[in-house]
């Protein structure tokens, strides 16, 4: 089968990133709400980073596998655990029928993300598996996850290539303050220069009204040319909503499709995960930045990203291979070095000894003979190729 929900959590939700194209219908976009942590985690599962993940929040859920398969943890600390033993986040791991997987207590950030390989067997509406709570659509039957629920997967494995490769960087979550990266408008004109000073140089906190729609944020008041209301026009994930009040509000993954308060800015895309991430009390500092270098910081993203994958996926011959001592090896012509290193590649990659065309042998733990033509090489690697212990 797959999984089955012992206990829910606060509110656990399947999303990917988002059922896009459909906000003309009045149909929010909804996803996951830290999109970078969700990437990370499909990637380290091997699979694309648009994949339907579970979004934790605040209180995880106690799940027990009926199914073998490979999965990954990210984002909020959440006392992550499995069969009652604490598991490494940002980490590609086993886990077998029967096995529990739970969350023990918030610790820092607020949303994890559990991905697994091959994906969720979610039905696709109007092309997502996102749930969009509000319209009680997509995900599990539109809702969030309750215990006795059970979700199949599409294409578990038991075991991926390169295990000892897939694992991430831990990001930092949000504790105390954070500077958020706005791109000015659609309408800071609404807004006198004294209110746009204020909006860039205050200091703002979160305050318990956050959830999937919006974050509202206590501090200064941001003062109007003429009053707060406009005709209602579109809203995207990030917007900076002011009201008639003054005090801002940010709209997140499940925000309306349109909105009547004017905007004076939206959070960039590469800044939204600090967002989404912050708890109640955070302190929250804007800065306003170009487009030319939003969309800059988000292709550099993105390479991150890319190169994490190839750092993980991706096939490796000589750049593979590290040598502890290369011997006689490091003066061998270039084209022998290279073939030296493709046939000792070729024997960790297939598990075997002799691979076509070169001759290769173990010595003591680490240490090989290698004949490439007529010359025999003697090196020793690295204890970190290819996992060698």
């Amino acid at each position: 089968m797959g999984m089955k929900i012992m206990t829910g959590g606060f509110l656990t939700t399947v999303q990917d990133l988002g059922r896009i194209g459909y906000q003309e219908t009045g149909m929010a976009v909804s996803g996951v709400m830290d999109q970078h942590s969700a990437k990370i985690a499909n990637i380290l599962v091997g699979n694309d980073c648009g994949e339907a993940v579970l979004e934790v929040t605040m209180m995880g859920p106690s799940i027990q596998f009926t199914e073998d398969n490979v999965i990954a943890v990210t984002g909020a600390d959440l006392g992550f655990a499995i069969n009652k033993q604490p598991a490494a986040m940002y980490r590609a791991l086993s886990v077998h029928a029967g096995d529990i997987l739970e969350f023990k207590a918030l610790k820092t950030g607020l949303r994890a993300y559990i991905a697994f390989a091959g994906g969720l067997d979610i039905p696709v509406v109007m092309g997502s598996r996102s749930t969009n709570l509000k319209s009680k659509v997509g995900g599990f039957q539109g809702r969030k996850l309750e215990a006795g629920d059970e979700i199949g997967f599409r294409a578990p494995v038991r075991v991926m290539d390169y295990m000892e490769r897939r694992v991430a960087e831990t990001e930092i979550m949000p504790t105390k303050e954070i500077e958020v990266r706005v791109i000015m408008g659609p309408q800071d004109d609404c807004f006198t220069e004294k209110g746009k000073e204020t909006f860039l140089n205050s200091e703002y906190a979160f305050t318990s009204e956050l959830d999937r729609m919006g974050c509202r944020l206590e501090g200064e008041v941001i003062e109007h040319v003429d009053g707060g209301d406009i005709i209602s026009d579109g809203i995207t994930f990030g917007a900076v909503q002011v009201p008639s009040h003054g005090k801002p509000i940010i709209m997140m993954a499940d925000h309306q499709t349109t909105g009547g308060y004017t905007k004076i800015a939206c959070v960039i895309t590469v800044d939204l995960p600090k967002v989404a991430q912050a708890k109640p009390g955070v302190k929250l500092r804007f800065k306003a930045v170009s487009i030319e270098e939003a969309q800059e910081l988000l292709h550099e993203e993105n390479v991150r990203l890319a190169s994490l994958r190839d750092s993980i996926e991706k096939e490796k011959n000589e750049e593979t291979i590290r040598f502890k001592d290369a011997g006689a090896l490091g003066s061998a012509a270039p084209e022998v070095q290279a073939a030296a290193k493709a046939a000792l590649t070729a024997a960790f990659r297939e598990n075997a000894l002799s691979p076509a065309g070169d001759y290769i042998y173990w010595v003591p733990a680490g240490t090989f003979r290698i004949r490439v033509g007529e010359e025999e090489f003697t090196v020793e690697l690295e204890k970190e190729t290819f996992g060698l212990r």
